[in-house]
């Protein structure tokens, strides 16, 4: 009897929410939505072979509020447009964070790009 109480307990719970949440799923579709609108740049600097330029370019409805990186040497930079200069050749895997906003939510997303350092 305990089980069964439970499980109606998490079943009423669960449809309570999703009733109450339309514009929650909503907005989670349309951060999702979103992502494919971003787009991760890079370019070596012709006079250093070890500085890269990075850039994000959001071409969607909402607002690029923040952009937060990982250069793949332990090292990490903010905004959209960054250079980083590598200490050592190698292939090294740069992550950009990026926060839109967008009808009232925050909406966030990964992008990776693999770069190799001469």
């Amino acid at each position: 009897m305990k089980k069964i109480t439970t499980i109606l307990l998490f079943s009423m719970l669960f449809f309570a929410v999703i009733s109450c949440s339309k514009n929650y799923t909503e907005d989670a579709l349309d951060c999702i939505a979103e992502s494919a609108y971003v787009k991760i740049h890079n370019s070596t600097d012709t006079a250093n072979p070890k500085l890269m330029n990075y850039s994000i370019e959001y071409s969607g409805t909402g607002t690029l509020s923040a952009v937060k990186w990982t250069f793949g040497d332990g090292t990490t930079g903010t905004g959209a447009t960054v250079t980083h200069t590598y200490s050592a050749a190698g292939t090294y895997e740069a992550v950009a964070e990026v926060t839109v906003k967008k009808g009232g939510s925050d909406c966030g997303s990964t992008h990776k790009r693999t770069v190799t350092i001469n």
